[in-house]
């Protein structure tokens, strides 16, 4: 990796660039690619490399195995896999103070908006899970492209928080932004396209094809012209407030963490007593599977 200049380490995730394209691929899939620290150091490490190098034009953002990306892992953050020493972790942040952690939740915004603010196109190619923290990542790039039977949602809405990333309004309006983050559900790739969550959705044995013809007609521009474009249509958004509203979630996702509500409660009671697995069952069995099924025909 001696030749990179950005990235320093590819524990979680894989990088290769190859005719124009860089391909950043999350590498947990036995953890359904959950975000853990490293992950998101080592992607933040990737998309910084892929914006400097003259050799890219666009990126493609995956997931290695059957998911895109299940959200963050939150071992760290429910105290079950941290290993810092308990006198060198009182010296920083936690997150018991709503101070503490929006301060917290502006560090990790910092690294996502990244994808955002980057001057390259960045394509993500969506299968399987794409919840929580994994639409955080995925709304941030330019393009999703998903599999019909992805399953794109944030049941962390439920009990845990409100999004960190919020782009839902942008991309769909009020009343599908409400309806989405009021219960938590799911839509699938086919219907979120349909909504305009996604740009399109193609049969998972297509994907593959679909995505690389995008990228590939987009790596056939120029990379200043493609800059130019992405400049353009974000400082439209930011025109619009969008980059305001990550500030302000930041704030309303951490005094969201530290409410007080039974529903909320239980999920950390159940977390302690139980463990992180049970308490997501717990949490999300009074929804069902948790799909929203449209009942109005595509136009």
């Amino acid at each position: 990796m001696s030749e990179m200049k950005w990235l320093k380490s590819t524990e979680t995730i894989q990088y290769a660039v190859k005719d124009g394209i860089a391909r950043i691929t999350l590498n947990r899939p036995q953890q359904k690619n959950a975000i853990s620290t490293l992950m998101a150091e080592e992607l933040h490490q990737a998309l910084l490399e892929s914006d400097d190098r003259s050799d890219v034009s666009v990126v493609v953002l995956s997931g290695a195995g059957r998911d895109f990306c299940s959200g963050y892992d939150l071992s760290d953050r429910y105290g079950q896999g941290s290993e810092t020493d308990p006198a060198v972790k009182s010296l920083y942040r936690g997150h018991s103070s709503i101070d503490d952690d929006t301060w917290q939740m502006e560090r990790s915004l910092e690294n996502r908006l990244l994808m955002f603010d980057m001057h390259k196109p960045v394509i993500a190619k969506v299968q399987g899970y794409c919840l929580a923290g994994g639409t955080d990542i995925a709304f941030l790039c330019d393009i999703v492209i998903a599999a019909e039977d992805a399953k794109i949602g944030f049941p962390a809405a439920r009990a845990n928080g409100t999004p960190p990333t919020q782009l839902w309004l942008h991309m769909v309006g009020p009343q599908w932004a409400k309806r989405m983050l009021f219960t938590g559900d799911m839509l699938s790739g086919k219907d979120a396209a349909r909504v305009g969550l996604v740009l399109d959705a193609v049969p998972l044995e297509q994907l593959d094809a679909e995505v690389d013809e995008l990228a590939r007609r987009v790596a056939c521009v120029d990379p200043d012209i493609l800059a130019t474009h992405k400049r353009a249509v974000n400082a439209g958004l930011e025109l619009m407030g969008a980059r305001m509203l990550q500030r302000m979630v930041s704030e309303l996702d951490a005094r969201a963490h530290l409410g007080v509500g039974p529903k909320r409660a239980k999920f950390k009671a159940d977390v302690r007593d139980v463990g992180l697995r049970e308490a997501f069952k717990r949490r999300d069995e009074p929804f069902g599977d948790g799909m929203i099924r449209l009942k109005a025909k595509a136009g």
